[in-house]
């Protein structure tokens, strides 16, 4: 148990400096692109207004007077000090003070209905965990099904009939399937909305007075009905390819010595299959299973904003055109957060999973 303990304090100081050295280092370079911007702001307003101050005073010392009052007013709004790496550690401050307290102010524009922008985030992450989520759950079943089966029966026609549709799929852009799936379901056969951050609007629409019931069953069906194209893009995409991946780990575990020598022995083939050469697969599948959600939590940017979908890609894409810094920040130090702690429970089950883990751990 002493050795189990030290395993666990050992990762956590371990995740603990790599989530600080990851959130500084992010937060410098928003911080270097805030100062620019904000100082860049100060100028151009400086220059401005300087005109106007020009034309009221003729007087040249009193002009010279009111042109430092009000480059000091317009340094005191904008938070800088005219020194650029001073701003910089103070905006780098400002934003661990921010990320550790999930307080992050209020954005210039209203996005999901509300400026506040923890508020944003947890909005968006929601939206994109039920979307992500869900299709990582539904690929990876059938990816580990199929995967099973393909490895039990190499060179079968399933085989190489997933193991061909799985490279294609692969190589195919997310965003690409998901404008065809838009064009030929959507546009051309009107089975499924073109916008899913219509959704919003369409529970919003749901009478108050019904049922528990009946309007939990109508919420589902609404949420599924805006979800259903872009989560059968996710999986129709990803599931040959995971297939595949889950496929070459069962066959390599198969040719291992202690399956040949558990067939050997006469134990029934579905006994080898699940409780031998799945449970030494495990770690493996289960960190593509872990690293594929923690991804999700990210949003796939350029996915969200094909199909509308209100997650964290799309959140992030908007901010950046809209240059909400304080938004990237959000976003960016949260899934840098789960990143860490995702690997972090992934040692630990790794040592559960895996005995050698274990033995090499706690000696």
């Amino acid at each position: 148990m002493a050795g189990i303990g030290r395993f666990i304090a050992a990762r956590l100081l371990n995740a603990s400096i790599t989530l600080i050295v990851a959130l500084v280092f992010i937060s410098t370079i928003y911080a270097v692109y805030s100062v620019k911007e904000k100082q860049a702001a100060v100028e151009e307003q400086y220059v401005f207004m300087a005109r106007q101050l020009q034309q009221k005073y003729k007087d040249p010392r009193e002009l010279q007077e009111a042109l430092k009052k009000l480059k000091e007013s317009l340094m005191r709004q904008y938070g800088v000090t005219g020194s650029f790496y001073h701003d910089v550690i103070n905006d780098v401050k400002r934003q661990l003070l921010a990320v550790f307290t999930f307080d992050f102010g209020t954005s210039r524009n209203r996005y999901f209905g509300t400026t506040d922008i923890g508020e944003q985030v947890k909005i968006a992450l929601k939206n994109t965990v039920i979307l992500f989520t869900t299709a990582t759950i539904i690929t990876s079943i059938i990816g580990i099904l199929l995967g099973l089966y393909m490895a039990r029966k190499p060179g079968g026609v399933l085989d190489r009939t997933v193991s061909i549709l799985g490279m294609v799929s692969w190589s195919l852009p997310t965003w690409w399937v998901g404008i065809l799936f838009l064009l030929i379901f959507s546009f051309y056969l009107g089975w499924f909305p073109t916008q899913a951050k219509e959704v919003y609007a369409a529970l919003q629409a749901i009478p108050e007075n019904l049922p528990l019931y009946t309007r939990l069953f109508l919420e589902l069906k609404t949420w599924l009905y805006y979800m259903a194209l872009p989560l059968i893009t996710i999986v129709s995409v990803s599931v040959g390819g995971w297939a595949y991946v889950v496929r070459t780990i069962v066959l390599e575990t198969m040719q291992q010595d202690f399956v040949i020598a558990a067939r050997a022995r006469g134990l029934p083939e579905r006994r080898v299959i699940y409780g031998h050469v799945l449970r030494t697969s495990s770690p493996p599948i289960v960190a593509n299973v872990a690293l594929s959600l923690v991804g999700s939590f990210g949003g796939a940017i350029i996915t969200e904003t094909v199909f509308g979908w209100p997650g964290m890609g799309l959140l992030y894409w908007v901010a950046l055109l809209n240059s909400e810094v304080n938004v990237l920040i959000a976003t960016t130090a949260l899934v840098v957060i789960l990143f860490v702690a995702l690997v972090y429970t992934l040692d630990f089950i790794y040592m559960l999973l895996d005995p050698r883990v274990r033995t090499r751990e706690t000696v």
